[in-house]
């Protein structure tokens, strides 16, 4: 792969990444959730009176069901890159560019199919909605949030980056490279951080920022269908699905749940078997 050959200092950073043993991603995801749990009690957006180490404790618990099943995609991954290289597929195996826009290409395919694309279909397909109505039920948004996703839900996702990584044939290296960024934005979008709004929508320009994600979170479409995006906010830009307004109308929760149930597991967990819950998509 062309990308692979050129890149100098780059490909050393990959290399690192690429190596980055269980006990290295771990600590990266806790030093993000830490850095912006942190941050969110000295600059919060929204004054929040909840025990907060309680909600922590059943965010975690929907954290754990992740890493079990980032353990066992990361098999697939490692087995499926090996074949991308050997028979040369994926759309970067055929194309010569400069490795700086393959990485970019790179990055933008996994952040709007397997980020972006998702996220909009969970919104717009039902039995996909009822997975990912764990995510919108919580109704003290913070950092821990953004690990709190219905197994189903992080099966989809996983999926859609695995195709994604054998159709442009993406070095493993500039996945897991990704994949940090990710966890990065995911804590940094759903922390209770109160930038300066001018500072806030500079920002929204290219990336998702905490503001943006709030918006997202309301408990009552428009808003909640609306910034599908993870860290590029070009996506919701470019396909209508950008929206702002004032923040104090923000109200946290679902519309079609009950939301005084958002830290009772068996009730969350059960969302996507529930008949009760009512959904018009």
């Amino acid at each position: 792969m062309y990308l692979a050959s050129k890149i100098i200092p780059m490909q050393s950073i990959l290399d690192i990444v690429e190596n980055f043993g269980p006990l290295e991603k771990l600590a990266w995801v806790f030093f993000c959730l830490t850095l912006f749990w942190i941050v969110e009690s000295v600059a919060p957006l929204f004054r929040m009176r909840y025990n907060r180490l309680r909600h922590l404790g059943i965010n975690m618990v929907f954290f754990s069901f992740m890493m079990v099943i980032n353990l066992i995609f990361g098999f697939f991954f490692v087995m499926a890159y090996p074949l991308v290289e050997t028979y040369h597929f994926g759309l970067l195996n055929w194309i010569a560019l400069p490795w700086w826009v393959e990485i970019i290409i790179a990055i933008m395919a996994f952040d709007f199919i397997s980020q972006y694309l998702a996220h909009y279909l969970l919104h717009k397909v039902k039995w996909m909605w009822k997975l990912h109505l764990v995510h919108h039920a919580d109704t003290k948004v913070d950092a821990t949030t953004g690990t709190r996703q219905h197994p189903g839900e992080f099966v989809l996702r996983e999926t859609l980056a695995l195709i994604t990584l054998v159709l442009f044939g993406i070095p493993i290296g500039v996945y897991l490279f990704y994949r940090l960024i990710t966890i990065f934005f995911t804590y940094w979008t759903h922390a209770n951080i109160g930038l300066p709004r001018w500072l806030d929508n500079v920002l929204s320009y290219v990336f998702v920022t905490p503001l943006m994600h709030k918006f997202h979170h309301h408990f009552e479409r428009p808003w909640t269908d609306s910034n599908y995006g993870n860290v590029l906010s070009i996506w919701d830009r470019l396909f209508g699905t950008f929206s702002t307004g004032n923040p104090q109308k923000i109200k946290y929760g679902v519309d079609t749940v009950d939301n005084s149930r958002d830290e009772d597991l068996g009730y969350q967990l059960g969302f996507p078997f529930n008949k009760d819950i009512k959904t018009d998509y």
